[in-house]
């Protein structure tokens, strides 16, 4: 056989030792490899987007980018009033630490607040702004000696460096509880699948083993696409899922196999079977996930990229690992257990009693397919309709960026962050208008910045505090507003659009061959989800061609290319329209446990889109493979459909299972964003799996008859086959 999976897996079951330990090397070395490399972390410049980001280049062009800074908050301990000099001792002691520190570029003097409630110190460390956290230890370190040395004070840190620490911690934290959920119930359902201990082990250890390889992996990918930082929490989430699924769907195919040649066939033979069928689906499969993640990429931008990344590579391996490892492991299954046989039969004792094969659906599919077969409008009609309703919501979709101020308050930075931006309103965010011109007109930009600030003093939206800094070169001249509200009101969203259409075209914007942007805060918050906004359609474009393609390129139809398009686009609209339900309002904060920030996290329809359409098409190849086998033995499209759909349904429903639990547990994360990603993807893997695959595929084959194989012979071909061969018999008789 010329089929790649075939021979793959001839290899692996002829050689079961080699492919076990080829694999093993290979997770090693891919694992050292990439330990070796290491990570190649992305950079503030890899995050730029927009004007905000057009502005973050021009500053750093002049030195003038920011840099990661800490604010240390001394108050009284609740309930004891205002400050004493006890205060300022304790802010002047912090000082003269910080600045002892080879972390700290700067400390400003220290400031007391309105009412003398507080007394902040800023820090101004070295390095990038992303690095800041990698560095922050020290810091805390001395904020919490000078917290020990005056009891009566509430001596506390918070800022960028610190927050994101906390951020990281309660990531990993969180990622270690998805584990201790997800891989259990995982096991339970192996177990109730397949009724062994050891073929339950299987598809969880290959999956575990595929993570580790594809991290390794990710290492090395990330010197050409830089990590964002999410690249392992995408691998844990798509390897377990995509993992334990292929393995699944040919552990399943090669039981069945086994049970349908009771003994008549080696284990090698079945094992080659499986790979014939499941093999060639799990490839299909894959590279449709794959592919569907390479979409990703379009997007323009360096999470997404990462994204991308993770995906791509963990689908990969372990597409490798089904074709490779897991003929090796299922033929060392099979052949002990033929080792047992013939040991009971030298004992004289009776063959173990093989459980019998199941051609037909379970009860339960039964159940339900017989409405479908005998009304396919009215079913087809019904779940369409309930599937619109369901994304109805879309329409209302509100996308922001998940900022700071949504991060858990049960990381003490925030707490913190939260007592600062009450004591000192005018740090919650910024407004930095940066202008670059030739040398010469230094004085020109500073005069027009000067009479800009001037302009907005007033404005109540603002805090009237501003600072004007240029870079030593004259070339590159920043002014800085401070805003006394959160990036995501109105008052800071309104004020960034007068200061872009207004105020800076009517100074700055005068200033001949001067090039201005507005960045900072509220800029950084305002042009991310406007500039994901801009690429969904064409990232959407991308995914519907490639779904097709791919369709068609499976099956050689293109009316089943078509259906796998309208089928995905109403599984992920539907499960949108459920995420925007639930987290653009109130009623299940408490079912969910979550505070909605009135929207959805900027990133979230473009990772539910693309990898819904990869993942679905793993059931959708999966399900139309069994249909289109039976039609190509000669059987009725209409009981191909019923017969496909059933003997399918029970690995589909297995590994639908084992998804959602994975991306259930993600949304009990604490991160808005991640919990929003694992819920949508629970909510459309059980809409892929329950409703789409069992009401509304089968009832549309149903309705379109032998249209479904257009324009391809091959079904024909064999139906006319089918039916001549009685009549040759009949003539030869």
């Amino acid at each position: 056989m010329k089929n790649l999976p075939v021979r793959m897996a001839r290899w692996s079951a002829a050689h079961p030792w080699r492919g076990i330990v080829g694999w093993f090397v290979f997770v090693v070395l891919c694992l050292g490899i990439g330990v070796s490399v290491g990570t190649n972390a992305a950079t503030a410049d890899d995050f730029r987007i927009g004007e905000a980001g057009r502005g973050e280049a021009i500053a750093t062009d002049g030195g003038l980018q920011q840099r990661p800074v800490e604010h240390v908050l001394i108050t009284a301990e609740p309930g004891t009033g205002k400050l004493d000099v006890a205060a300022d001792a304790a802010a002047a002691d912090v000082a003269a630490r910080m600045a002892k520190l080879p972390e700290v570029l700067s400390v400003a003097d220290p400031v007391r607040s309105a009412g003398d409630t507080a007394v902040r110190v800023t820090v101004t460390m070295k390095g990038p702004e992303l690095e800041g956290k990698k560095h922050v230890d020290p810091l805390i370190e001395q904020t919490a000696a000078v917290q020990k040395a005056n009891p009566g004070l509430r001596v506390e840190e918070t800022g960028s460096p610190s927050i994101s620490k906390g951020v990281d911690k309660l990531r990993g934290d969180d990622l270690s509880r998805t584990e201790v959920i997800a891989l259990p119930v995982t096991l339970v359902t192996l177990l109730l699948v397949f009724s062994s201990v050891a073929m339950a082990l299987v598809p969880l250890l290959l999956a575990l083993s595929s993570i580790i390889a594809a991290v390794g992996l990710s290492m090395v990918a990330s010197h050409v696409f830089p990590d964002a930082g999410v690249g392992t929490n995408v691998i844990l989430l798509i390897g377990l899922a995509v993992g334990v699924d292929y393995t699944l769907f040919y552990l399943k195919r090669e039981r069945e196999e086994r049970a349908r040649a009771g003994g008549r066939l080696s284990t090698q033979a079945v094992v080659e079977l499986a790979a014939a069928t499941s093999g060639r689906a799990v490839v299909l499969s894959g590279l449709a996930v794959a592919v569907s993640s390479a979409t990703l990429y379009l997007a323009d931008d360096v999470i997404f990229s990462s994204i991308a990344t993770g995906a791509i590579v963990v689908t990969l391996v372990a597409i490798v690992s089904s074709l490779t490892v897991l003929p090796a492991v299922l033929a060392k299954l099979g052949m002990r257990a033929e080792r047992r046989a013939e040991r009971r039969a030298a004992r004289g004792l009776a063959p173990k009693k093989q459980k019998a094969h199941r051609t037909g659906p379970g009860r339960l599919t039964a159940a339900v397919l017989r409405p479908v077969a005998k009304h396919p409008v009215a079913t087809l009609t019904v779940t369409v309709v309930g599937l619109l309703v369901l994304a109805a919501p879309v329409l209302g979709l509100k996308l922001t960026d998940m900022g700071r101020e949504t991060h858990s308050r049960s990381i003490v930075a925030m707490q913190v962050w939260d007592r600062l931006n009450a004591a000192y309103p005018e740090l919650k965010s910024m407004h930095q208008v940066v202008v670059r011109a030739d040398a010469d007109r230094s004085p020109e930009v500073t005069a027009a910045l000067r009479e800009l600030a001037a302009d907005v003093k007033d404005d109540p939206r603002l805090s009237g505090t501003s600072r004007l800094t240029t870079s030593p070169d004259k070339r590159i001249s920043m002014l800085q507003l401070q805003v006394p509200h959160y990036v995501s009101s109105d008052e800071a969203q309104s004020s960034l659009k007068d200061i872009r259409d207004k105020y800076v075209p009517e100074t700055v914007g005068q200033v001949k061959g001067a090039e201005t942007a507005v960045t900072g805060d509220v800029a950084r918050y305002t042009d991310y989800p406007t500039h994901q906004e801009q690429k969904l359609p064409l990232i959407i474009a991308a995914l519907l061609l490639v779904t097709f393609a791919m369709t068609v390129h499976a099956f050689r139809s293109v009316v089943l290319g078509l259906v796998g398009i309208v089928l995905n686009l109403l599984s992920a609209a539907a499960s949108l329209g459920i995420l925007v339900m639930v987290f653009q309002h109130t009623w299940a904060e408490g079912l969910v446990g979550f505070n909605s920030t009135g929207s959805i996290g900027s990133r979230v329809p473009l990772f539910l889109f693309v990898i819904l359409f990869g993942l679905s098409m793993d059931y959708q190849v999966f399900v139309i493979s069994r249909i289109r086998e039976a039609a190509l033995r000669g059987v009725p499209t209409r009981k191909a459909v019923i017969e496909g759909i059933g003997s399918s349904a029970g690995v589909v429903t297995s590994a639908a299972v084992v998804m959602v639990t994975v991306f259930a547990s993600f949304a009990a994360l604490h991160l808005i964003e991640m919990k929003q990603i694992g819920f949508s993807l629970a909510v459309a893997v059980l809409l892929d799996a329950f409703v789409i695959r069992m009401l509304v595929l089968p009832s549309l084959m149903l309705l379109l008859g032998e249209a479904n194989w257009w324009p391809s012979r091959g079904v024909r071909r064999a139906r006319r086959t089918t039916e001549q061969a009685p009549r040759t018999l009949e003539s030869v008789g």
